[in-house]
């Protein structure tokens, strides 16, 4: 395993403070970065106006005017 320059220096300063092995420091760090919590963005829902208005209600008749062309 490779491990980039800051992770390996973010080791061994843990190492060096708390006295701990390379298995309990990699350990420690990964636990911590695994319980970091991300900002979530909330769910928008966008809508665009297609010009298009089908009645859903009822399925059959929606799916059939999906299939034949539209009559303008």
């Amino acid at each position: 395993m490779t491990l980039d320059e800051d992770v390996a220096a973010a080791l061994r300063r843990l190492r060096r403070s708390e006295g701990i092995g390379l298995s309990e420091a990699l350990n420690r760090l990964a636990r911590a970065g695994l319980s970091v919590k991300r900002p979530t963005r909330p769910f928008r829902q966008r809508a665009t106006q297609l010009g298009l208005q089908t009645d859903v209600t009822n399925v059959a008749k929606a799916l059939e005017a999906l299939e034949s062309p539209t009559e303008r």
